[in-house]
């Protein structure tokens, strides 16, 4: 095999189809990615059994193959290269040479024919605009779970209904909801998929226009696949059953405060900084303002105010986690927040705050994010 490609847009697709594997795979072969040379250009792609990445590039060819190199390693290297066409061709004993200008290198080739099939997907389709999904996935993703125990909950609940697709997250403690258009079969679909392999696919395909997704499979082996112009990823779903959370948002939002999202989190950040590991910070709704205060260790205290303004209710005093709230209102995406105090059949059980966008004092938000956070006790 021997071809010659633009530097740039051969590095730039390496570095896509690696970003989702594991840095570290029990599977040595698992860490290769698979270079295919044709006379239409290149195909590489990454796989590991779980998740998939795979594009397209323009290359010339003179001798068509197929080659399986380390990954990471040709991701570093052809970004290091000098601004130069690059050509890669199979040595005669084997061995894989990289030639830009006057730098040369030797890879090592690794088995081809133990390397596994890349999934195909041939199933219900819809397109969603990218800018929607990848905000839609950066207000989502953060609040689904980090810990493993509890695998359901480690990933975001895409579900179709009609022309709407909802995006759900939940580790216990928060819920976190979006909505986009979905322009495809009107199927009703469900998907569980890895928030971490989502949050790629945000960041990756959240300026291309729109993006293809389709769902697939059966059984053990039912995935879904993201594509955005010459790119696809695709991600082995989650099994199990996610747990009905969006029954927990309320439908009275008569009594909320509204504060300017900015001024909030700086006062959160500062206020938080004299808590000790995980403790709550107390928050004083009234009428005009909202204060926090805090009690740390080492007899450090602080407080703040900001303005606030309080509709529907009395004044209102409750905990909540500052990394919780300050990741909630970074997903707001509007210069003011509102958060609502929602009421409990449950008179001994604390109720939620919701917390959504809001376009002006007045105004509320258009986009249909919605934040539940459950506040902590306070020790009186």
């Amino acid at each position: 095999m021997r071809f010659q490609v633009n530097r740039d847009v051969f590095s730039e697709a390496v570095s896509f189809v690696v970003k989702l594997l594991p840095q570290r795979n029990p599977q040595p072969i698992l860490a290769g990615v698979l270079i295919e040379a044709d006379g239409s250009g290149l195909t590489l792609s990454a796989f590991d059994y779980e998740a998939s990445a795979r594009t397209t590039i323009e290359a010339t060819v003179d001798t068509p193959g197929t080659i399986l190199v380390h990954g990471r390693l040709l991701s570093d290297i052809a970004s290091r290269l000098p601004n130069a066409p690059i050509e890669i061709a199979v040595e005669d004993d084997g061995g894989i040479a990289v030639t830009c200008g006057s730098a040369r290198f030797t890879l090592a080739a690794m088995p081809v024919e133990e390397y596994p099939s890349i999934p195909e997907v041939s199933g219900t389709s819809g397109v969603v605009p990218a800018d929607d999904f990848g905000t839609a996935i950066s207000q989502v993703g953060f609040a689904a779970s980090r810990d493993d125990v509890t695998p359901v909950l480690t990933g975001v609940q895409l579900e179709v209904s009609g022309q709407n697709l909802s995006l759900v997250a939940t580790d216990r403690y928060r819920v976190s909801l979006r909505d986009v258009p979905w322009d495809g079969e009107a199927v009703e679909n469900t998907a569980l998929v890895p928030a971490r392999t989502l949050v790629e696919v945000g960041k990756t395909f959240g300026h291309a226009g729109t993006i293809q997704v389709a769902f697939s499979g059966a059984g053990d082996r039912e995935i879904i696949a993201f594509t955005a112009g010459n790119k696809t990823v695709t991600s082995l779903l989650i099994k199990g059953n996610f747990p009905p959370v969006r029954r927990l948002f309320p439908e009275q939002t008569d009594h909320y405060a509204v504060v300017n999202t900015a001024d909030l989190v700086e006062a959160v950040r500062r206020v938080a900084l004299v808590l000790d590991r995980a403790a709550p910070l107390r928050f004083t709704f009234t009428s005009d303002s909202v204060t926090m205060d805090a009690s740390g260790s080492e007899h450090a205290r602080a407080s703040e105010s900001v303005d606030a303004i309080l509709h529907g209710g009395d004044d209102v005093t409750l905990g909540l986690n500052p990394q919780y709230l300050t990741e909630a209102l970074g997903a707001v995406k509007s210069e003011f927040v509102r958060i609502t105090f929602t009421s409990s059949d449950n008179a001994n059980k604390l109720s939620p705050v919701l917390i959504t966008s809001q376009t002006s004092v007045e105004q509320a938000g258009l986009d249909s994010f919605k934040y539940l956070l459950q506040p902590n006790l306070l020790l009186r």
